[in-house]
This record gives structure tokens, C-alpha cells and sequence, in this order.
């Protein structure tokens, strides 16, 4: 490959640089440029990039629900440098409060010609039934990261949501936790579900009954509020430590108990998950499970990248394991008391 990449820069009267950047599609190269690069392998029988014979642009929608959470703006950045060192432009679609949904943002990438989209903790169906069948149509490349719902005919990138769960637990029991909640999203959203499998599956391999851990599950959605709320049904409930599914949730279970007039760790130990910014300097400082972000951005920009060169990409998700970093918002069950 390398010696019919100078054979076309001699011919074409480019470099090497040029010649690739052409092929896979870069907005660096100028238009009579890319003309020339492209004539040139007309001349010399070489058959046309597949990107180039489908005459995708370089534009790449990067859709959020929305960017409350902070998870979704890490996820963004790392995305957004990865796709301008390769030559593409990222666009960040979010929802916002006065309507703008998915499908309206799929539209607008499908009208400019897009040259692909990478989901980011949200759904393939989250684009609408037409714009769904319009990015279907066209073989638009896509990239689900953290997906709510299962895709099975996607590419996916996801956190190991049960590995995170069994660290946590082990975490918490190694203490002499108990009576531990699991606080998750609503029932019906994936990462939710895989998290509360694992939940059943550590105590199931421990022997407990599944009435003892059931009643300490509690769905609600992604909000502090909601994560306040719930929170403080489980610790009726007698739970001393909960497992919580996002880190905005697990805040707000460390709201839920100060309402309570519990103390954290003391009382009540609290786990989150995404490790997003600012978690080491809250009060306390949260125990969380870390993503792995820049890896799983840039697994996902090279997966993207391999559908855009015409590369066919077999359906799938590829886990990537989190990381139980330790801080100040867990510890022994009722020291506080003693």
C-alpha cells in the first residue's frame, strides 16, 4: 500500500501526506487538490476510497441528552479532540429545554451531508421513527457510547456497568455492609438494568434471599432530586450504604440522608459511578467507579472511522472496566455511633 501511495504522489505531483489525507477524506486537502489525488487513481486503475464514492462529508454529529450531567461534556471533549486530529468536525447536538430534540438535530446533520454520528449515553432511537429510517437509508456510520437501550444492529462502546457493581459491592461487604441499596435510572434503560443483574447475581452467589436485597432497589430518574428522594425510602428501609448508577444520582443520596439527619460516612456509606469532575472535592469526597473515558473515545472514533473508510463493522458492544477509586463518602457501617 505504501509504495501505490507514492506511485499516486508522484503522479498526482503531491506528497504522501496529501495522497492519505485525501483518501481518508480530510477537509485539509483543497478541492483541485483532492481532484487531482482522485484523477490520478482514475489513470492508474486504483479504485476510489469508499468514502470518497459515497461523498460523505466531514462533518460528525455528537449527540448528548444533555450536558447537566458532567459525564456527558468529558465524553464530548475527548470525542471532539480525537475527531479534529483526524480531520473531521465535530458538532454537538443536545436537547434543550426549549425543545430542540434528537430528531430536529438529525436533520439538520442529514441536510449537511454528514459523514457520521456518535451517540453518547442516549439511543439510536432516540432520532425519531423517520430520521431513524433516513440514517438507515443512507448507511450513515454510528457509534452508540454508554447506550440506553440495546441496539443490537450497532456498533457499541459501554462501561462494564457489572463489573462496577461487583467492585462495589465487595467494596462495601469487605466493610461489614449488609443491608446494601442499589439506586439506578429508570427501569427499561440498560446500563440500569445490567447494574441491577449484577446486584441480584452478588447476592444470589452469597446465598441471600432475593427478599432481603429486593425491597433496597429503587428506579428513578438522573436528577439529584430524584436521587434525594429515593434515596431516603431505601434508608427507611434499613440500608446502611447505597450503590448508586451516576454520580449526580449518588449526590443526591448523600442529600436524601443529610435530610434525615444522617451523617455520611458515619451512618450511610455512598458509591457513585463516572468519577466526573469535581467528585474529589465534594463533601465528602465521593466513592465512585471510574469510566474510562479517553478509551473509550477513542475506541469509539476509530470504530466510527472504520465504518466512514467503507469498512464493514460487525454489531457488538465492546465493554471497557471501570475503576473503584476509593474516597471519603464510604466506610464502616454505624462508626459514627460508636
Amino acid at each position: 500500500m505504501t509504495e501505490r501511495v507514492a506511485e499516486v504522489a508522484r503522479f498526482a505531483g503531491v506528497s504522501e501526506v496529501t495522497v492519505r489525507r485525501t483518501l481518508n477524506g480530510s477537509p485539509l486537502v483543497a478541492a483541485v487538490t483532492r481532484e487531482r489525488v482522485l484523477r490520478a487513481l482514475d489513470v492508474m486503475g486504483l479504485p476510489r476510497p469508499a468514502l470518497m464514492e459515497e461523498e460523505r462529508g466531514p462533518l460528525v454529529g455528537v449527540v448528548v441528552p444533555d450536558l447537566q450531567n458532567p459525564v456527558f461534556p468529558a465524553f464530548a471533549e475527548a470525542l471532539a479532540g480525537r475527531l479534529n486530529k483526524r480531520g473531521l468536525i465535530p458538532a454537538l447536538c443536545t436537547r434543550t429545554a426549549d425543545g430542540v430534540s434528537e430528531a430536529n438535530y438529525i436533520e439538520m446533520l442529514l441536510a449537511q451531508n454528514i459523514g457520521g454520528i456518535v451517540f453518547i449515553g442516549s439511543s439510536y432511537t432516540d432520532a425519531g421513527v423517520e430520521q431513524g429510517a433516513a440514517l438507515k437509508a443512507r448507511k450513515v456510520p454510528l457509534v452508540l457510547v454508554n447506550p440506553a437501550d440495546e441496539n443490537a444492529d450497532a456498533a457499541r462502546i459501554s462501561a462494564d456497568d457489572a463489573d462496577a457493581v461487583h467492585q462495589s459491592l465487595t467494596h462495601l461487604t469487605g466493610m461489614g455492609h449488609e443491608r446494601i441499596g442499589l439506586l439506578v435510572g429508570p427501569v427499561g434503560h440498560v446500563p440500569s438494568a445490567r447494574k441491577l443483574a449484577a446486584f441480584g447475581a452478588f447476592f444470589k452467589a452469597g446465598r441471600v434471599p432475593p427478599e432481603q436485597w429486593m425491597p433496597l432497589v429503587g428506579h428513578t430518574l438522573f436528577s439529584m432530586e430524584a436521587g434525594a428522594s429515593v434515596a431516603a425510602g431505601l434508608l427507611r428501609q434499613g440500608a446502611t450504604a447505597l450503590v448508586c448508577g451516576s454520580d449526580e444520582l449518588a449526590l443526591g443520596a448523600i442529600r436524601g440522608a443529610r435530610r434525615q439527619g444522617l451523617d455520611v460516612p458515619g451512618d450511610v456509606s455512598v458509591v457513585g459511578f463516572d468519577d466526573s469532575l469535581f467528585m474529589g472535592v465534594v463533601d465528602p469526597p465521593l466513592t465512585t467507579c471510574r469510566q474510562p473515558v479517553s478509551r473509550m473515545a477513542e475506541a469509539a472514533v476509530e470504530v466510527l472511522l472504520r465504518q466512514i473508510r467503507g469498512h464493514r463493522v460487525e454489531p457488538g458492544v465492546t465493554l471497557f472496566q471501570t475503576q473503584l477509586i476509593l474516597r471519603g463518602s464510604t466506610g464502616r457501617p454505624g462508626h459514627a455511633r460508636k
